[in-house]
C-alpha cells in the first residue's frame, strides 16, 4: 500500500491574480512546468491550495482564483448552446451542470464599474471549495455578447446557456425590453 504523502509545509509559489505562476517571487516561464504544476494543485476542505504529489505535498499562495479563461468558443444555441472555455494552462472546460459559471449578478456595482467578476468551475475540490478559472475581462465581454433575458430565482436577468443549463450574469435593466 503507498505511504501518505509528507507535508513540506508551505511552499515557495504564489499564482497571481493574472495567472502567472511564481516561485520564489520569480514567474515561471516555461508553460509545460506551469502545466505540470497545475495538474497537481488541489484544494481542501478549508479552501487551502495545495501542490500534491503522490510522495509531497506544500501549501501554495493564490491571489484570487489559480486559472485564468482567456478564450472562448461556442457552438449551438438558445439551450443546446454549448460555451468551451480554454484556460491560461490549457485546460478546456465547457459549462454546463459540472462546470458552472458562477457570478455575483444581483449585487449593485455602481461604484467599481466594472460588473461582477465571473469564475468558471473547473474541478471539485476537498469540501464547498472547488477550483475554479476567473474569466478574463475580454471573454466576459464575449460572453456578455451572448447573453439573453432570463430569471434566477424569480428575479429578470441576463445569461447565457450553455449545455442546457441557464447562468445569470446580470440583473436585467429596469425596461429593457428585449
Amino acid at each position: 500500500m503507498p505511504s501518505a504523502s509528507s507535508s513540506c509545509g508551505a511552499l515557495p509559489f504564489r499564482i497571481q491574480r493574472d495567472g502567472t505562476w511564481l516561485y520564489r517571487g520569480t514567474p515561471i516561464r516555461r508553460k509545460p512546468m506551469v502545466c505540470l504544476f497545475a495538474s497537481v494543485l488541489t484544494r481542501d476542505a478549508e479552501g487551502t491550495y495545495w501542490l500534491q504529489t503522490p510522495t509531497e505535498r506544500g501549501t501554495i499562495e493564490v491571489e484570487d482564483a489559480p486559472f485564468v479563461a482567456m478564450e472562448l468558443h461556442w457552438s449551438g444555441c438558445g439551450r443546446d448552446q454549448v460555451l468551451s472555455f480554454r484556460t491560461n494552462v490549457d485546460l478546456v472546460v465547457c459549462a454546463g451542470p459540472d462546470h458552472a459559471i458562477q457570478a455575483e449578478w444581483d449585487v449593485p456595482c455602481e461604484e467599481c464599474g466594472t460588473g461582477p467578476v465571473p469564475y468558471l468551475h473547473v474541478r471539485d475540490g476537498a469540501g464547498a471549495y472547488p477550483i475554479q478559472a476567473r474569466i478574463a475581462r475580454a471573454v466576459y465581454y464575449e460572453l456578455a455578447a451572448l447573453a439573453v433575458p432570463g430569471t434566477c430565482r424569480g428575479v429578470p436577468c441576463l445569461g447565457v446557456w450553455s449545455q442546457n443549463v441557464f447562468f445569470p450574469l446580470s440583473c436585467l435593466p429596469a425596461g429593457d425590453g428585449r
